[in-house]
C-alpha cells in the first residue's frame, strides 16, 4: 500500500501537479513513504512557526531573540526542508519567487486566505492548511503546532508531549477509578512474549500476524527463537491465570494494566489514530458463567462511551460487531463507535470483547466448582487506547487549532493580562498581582488554572498561542478592567466574550466550562446524527457513502452479504468499500417481512455502514 502511494505521489509529482505560472520543481522518485513524506513536512512546518515566532519576538522587543538565535533555527528548517525534499524526491526547485500572477488592470491577483491566516502573519503562530481544503494536512499540523506530538526517526511512532500525555491521565483517572470500584485490581505483564504463547490460539494469532514485531537479535548474536513484542496480552496473561485459578474461590478474577503496545502497522500511520506503538489500558476478566461476564461486557462498554461523551463531548454508537468484525478468538465484541464529519469516516473508539471459553480451552484454564467437578472459566478483555485523543481533536478542533473539551483539557482557563506602556511600576505590579490572585482563585475552586505574564509576548500572541492549545477560556485583564474590577472571559469553542466580575470569577469560569462541555457535545451530535441516512435497498447506498454519511440498513447478517457490500463498494466508487461500523444496540423497529437491502434475504436487524480509519 505504501509503495503504490508514493509511486501515485510520484506521478502526480512529475506530471507537475498545480498548474502555477513561473518555474516549476523538478520532481524525481520519492525516497520515503508518504508517512515519512508528511512526517518531514509537518516538522519542517512546525520548524518554520516557531522561526516566525522567534522574528516575532524580536520585533516585539524580546532581548533573548537575538540574530544569532534566529539564524540558529533558520539553519535548522533548512535542514528540515532539505530532509523533505530528499524524501519527495525533488531533483530541483527554482532560484527566486514565480513571477506574481496578474489581476484586472494588471493588479496583483488577491489571494484567498482562510480566517487564521492573519494571525498566523501576526504571530507566526497558526496553520496554513484547512480542514475544509485538507483535513490530512490540517491534522499533521495541528497535532504539532498544538504541542501534543513531536514526530520520531522512527515512521509510526511519535513523542506524546506533556499537553497530549495530561489529557490520557485525565481519561486514565477517570477510567481507574471506575474499574476499581468493580474490584479490578491494577497489575503488569512483561513485554515480550514467547512464540510458543503467541501461537497457541489459530485464529488469534492469524488476525495479528501481520502486525507483531520480532526481536532476533541481542548484540551481535542471533537468538535461538525470535521473541515477540505483546500486540495485545491475552497470550502473554492467560497461561498464568491457569496457574492462578484453582477453585471457584478464585474468582471471579479481574486484573487491568496499563500499558504500551506494538502493532507493526503497514496502513498509513497516524498520530493518535494509528500508530506502530501505543498507550492503552487493557482488562482480562475470568468467570464462573456466562451470564456475570455478559453483564461485566456491557458494564465497561458503559464506562467506554462516558469516556467518549462525558469527558471528551464526543457522541459515539454503542453496538455489536459484526462476526467478520468481531476481535479474533473471541465470542462477540461490543464498541463505541465515534464518528468524524469532516472526513465522512467512522472510528472504531474502544471495544469490550467476550472471549467465551476458547482460550480458557487453549491455556487449560479450569477450577474446581462447588460441586467438586471440574469447569472452564468464561473470559472477558477489553481496551481503551490514546486514540480517544485523536477523536476528539478530529471532531472538535477548527482552523485556529485544537479546541479542548474542558474536562479533559490540561489549561482550562489562561489569565492574559494587558499591559500598558503609560503604566508605573506600582501599577504594573498591582495589575500582575491582581492576575495571578484571580489564577489562584479558581485553582482553589478546582479549575486548572495559570497566569501568562510573559513580558517578551504582546497580548495578541498570546491569544493566538492558547486558541492553537485548545484552552477553554481566556481571561483578559487590563488596567481598565482593573480599576472596573472585573475581566473578559473569551470562550475558544464559540469565541463568545463575557464581562465577569473578579469577586464572581472562580464560580463563573466554572459554569462556563460545564456549558462549553455541554455544547461541545450538544454539537457534536447533532453532527453527527445530521450523518446518519438509511437505505433499504443498494439504491443511494454509494451516493450516501460518497457524501461522507453512515448508512442504516436492514442486514441478513452473513458474512457473504458483508463481502458482497464491501466489493459492490468498492467497484461503484472511488473514495473506498463500506464495511460494517456496528449493529446498534438501540435499534428501529424491524417490520416483518423487511428484507436485506444488499441479498434481498429475510432481514434480522439494522446495521450500520461507513467507511472507518
Amino acid at each position: 500500500m505504501a509503495d503504490q502511494a508514493a509511486a501515485e505521489m510520484a506521478k502526480m509529482q512529475v506530471s507537475g501537479g498545480r498548474s502555477r505560472k513561473g518555474p516549476e520543481v523538478i520532481y524525481g522518485e520519492p525516497t520515503g513513504t508518504p508517512e515519512e513524506i508528511a512526517a518531514a513536512e509537518a516538522a519542517a512546518s512546525a520548524q518554520g512557526s516557531k522561526v516566525a515566532a522567534l522574528k516575532a519576538a524580536k520585533k516585539a522587543g524580546d532581548a533573548s531573540a537575538t540574530d544569532e538565535a534566529i539564524q540558529a533555527e533558520v539553519a535548522i528548517l533548512k535542514d528540515l526542508k532539505a530532509t523533505a525534499d530528499k524524501l519527495k524526491g525533488v531533483i530541483e526547485k527554482p532560484k527566486g519567487a514565480p513571477p506574481k500572477q496578474k489581476g484586472k488592470g494588471g493588479q496583483p491577483a488577491k489571494k484567498e486566505k482562510h480566517e487564521n491566516a492573519k494571525a498566523k502573519k501576526e504571530t507566526g503562530l497558526g496553520l496554513d492548511a484547512t480542514i475544509e481544503d485538507d483535513f490530512g494536512a490540517w491534522y499533521s499540523q495541528v497535532v504539532v503546532a498544538g504541542e501534543l506530538i513531536e514526530y520520531y526517526d522512527i515512521s509510526g511512532c511519535y513523542i506524546l508531549r506533556p499537553w497530549a500525555y495530561s489529557m490520557w491521565e485525565q481519561i486514565k483517572d477517570f477510567f481507574d477509578k471506575e474499574i476499581k470500584k468493580e474490584g479490578v485490581e491494577n497489575c503488569y505483564f512483561p513485554l515480550f512474549v514467547s512464540s510458543a504463547r503467541l501461537e497457541a490460539e489459530k485464529d488469534h494469532i492469524e488476525d495479528f500476524a501481520p502486525e507483531v514485531a520480532w526481536v532476533t537479535r541481542s548484540g551481535q548474536s542471533e537468538l535461538d527463537v525470535p521473541i515477540a513484542v505483546r500486540p495485545t496480552s491475552e497470550t502473554v496473561m492467560y497461561p498464568v491465570f491457569a496457574n492462578w485459578i484453582r477453585s471457584h474461590r478464585d474468582l471471579p478474577m479481574k486484573l487491568n494494566q496499563w500499558c504500551n503496545v506494538v502493532r507493526w502497522e503497514f496502513k498509513h500511520p497516524t498520530p493518535f489514530i494509528r500508530s506502530r506503538e501505543f498507550l492503552w489500558q487493557e482488562g482480562h476478566t475470568a468467570f464462573t458463567n456466562k451470564a456475570d461476564a455478559d453483564k461485566e461486557v456491557r458494564h465497561i462498554l458503559e464506562l467506554y462511551r462516558r469516556v467518549y461523551e462525558e469527558l471528551l463531548a464526543v457522541p459515539v454508537i454503542p453496538g455489536v460487531k459484526s462476526e467478520k468484525e468481531k476481535f479474533a478468538g473471541g465470542l462477540y465484541t461490543t464498541t463505541v463507535e465515534a464518528f468524524v464529519p469532516a472526513t465522512g469516516r467512522g472510528i472504531q473508539g474502544a471495544t469490550s470483547h467476550c472471549l467465551g471459553q476458547n482460550f480458557a480451552k487453549m491455556f487449560q484454564i479450569e477450577y474446581e466448582n462447588k460441586n467438586g467437578g471440574r469447569s472452564m472459566v468464561w473470559q472477558n478483555s477489553w481496551g481503551c487506547t490514546t486514540r480517544t485523543i485523536g477523536v476528539a481533536i478530529m471532531v472538535h478542533g477548527d482552523n485556529k487549532g485544537l479546541v479542548l473539551p474542558p474536562r479533559v483539557a490540561p489549561l482550562q482557563v489562561v489569565v492574559v493580562t494587558i499591559p500598558n506602556s503609560k503604566l508605573s511600576a506600582e501599577d504594573s505590579k498591582k495589575l500582575n498581582d491582581t492576575a495571578k490572585a484571580m489564577s489562584d482563585a479558581m485553582i482553589d475552586a478546582g479549575l486548572r488554572s495559570k497566569l501568562d505574564d510573559r513580558d517578551n509576548y504582546t497580548p495578541g500572541w498570546k491569544y493566538n498561542h492558547w486558541e492553537l492549545k485548545g484552552v477553554p477560556l481566556r481571561c483578559e485583564f487590563g488596567p481598565r478592567d482593573m480599576e472596573a474590577g472585573h475581566c473578559v472571559v473569551v470562550r475558544r469553542d464559540t469565541g463568545a466574550k463575557e464581562t465577569v466580575k473578579l469577586v464572581d470569577l472562580p464560580v463563573r469560569a466554572k459554569e462556563m466550562c460545564e456549558e462549553m462541555q455541554a455544547d461541545m457535545l450538544k454539537r457534536a451530535t447533532e453532527k453527527r446524527n445530521a450523518s446518519v441516512v438509511t437505505c433499504t435497498s443498494w439504491d443511494g447506498f454509494v451516493e450516501a457513502l460518497d457524501d461522507c454519511k453512515m448508512i442504516l440498513t436492514p442486514w441478513c447478517e452473513t458474512k457473504e452479504s458483508e463481502e458482497l457490500v464491501k466489493k459492490k463498494s468498492q467497484e461503484d466508487s472511488d473514495g473506498g468499500a463500506a464495511k460494517t461500523l456496528c449493529i446498534p444496540f438501540i435499534q428501529p423497529p424491524l417490520e416483518p417481512g423487511t428484507k436485506c437491502f444488499i441479498t434481498g434475504a429475510p432481514a434480522t436487524t439494522w446495521v450500520i455502514w461507513g467507511r472507518s480509519y
